[in-house]
């Protein structure tokens, strides 16, 4: 099946993915975008998982302090190269994580450092498993994978801290 260069275009723009993996996708559900985009989703994680023991050299460190100065919050993210933190594509992942992080005031990054004892539900307090604020259909966990697939290293939450003026 021949797959159109606006197909492939609006795939591309949608997932950051190489071409020739937009293409595939494609030609795999006969040209529907949608679906496309779930298949490039899932190589993503499976992408993070590859890269998971990566050694994360670099970075960037992102801040945001709410309009009316009563809410702060700081994020570091980690990824391999210098090369990668410098992109307009990873420092908005960060900027999006520091937004989501004095939105909802996680506590922990992921489930997996919750205290064994725990009644809290990891969907409210822990980042990774909260709904992504910018779009509900994700995970921020989802959001990484993501940004992982296009960029094609291993990124990871380091650690992040909230301020709010009285606590």
């Amino acid at each position: 099946m021949e797959i159109s260069k606006e197909a492939i275009k609006e795939l591309r723009e949608r997932t950051g993915a190489p071409i020739i993996e937009c293409r595939e996708a494609l030609q795999k559900v006969a040209g529907d975008v949608e679906r496309a985009t779930q298949i490039l989703s899932q190589q993503g994680f499976k992408i993070a998982q590859k890269k998971r023991e990566r050694a994360l050299l670099n970075g960037l460190i992102e801040s945001y302090t709410h309009p009316g100065g009563r809410i702060g919050a700081m994020v570091e993210v980690g990824c391999e190269t210098d090369f990668v933190s410098k992109t307009p594509e990873f420092k908005n992942l960060c900027h999006d994580l520091v937004l989501q992080i004095a939105a909802l005031s996680p506590r922990f990054i992921s489930s997996e450092d919750l205290p064994q004892d725990t009644d809290l539900s990891p969907e409210e307090i822990c980042l990774l498993e909260q709904l992504f604020i910018k779009d509900q259909s994700l995970k921020v966990s989802d959001l990484i994978y993501q940004a992982v697939g296009k960029l094609r290293e291993n990124i990871k939450v380091r650690r992040f801290v909230r301020f709010e003026l009285g606590d």
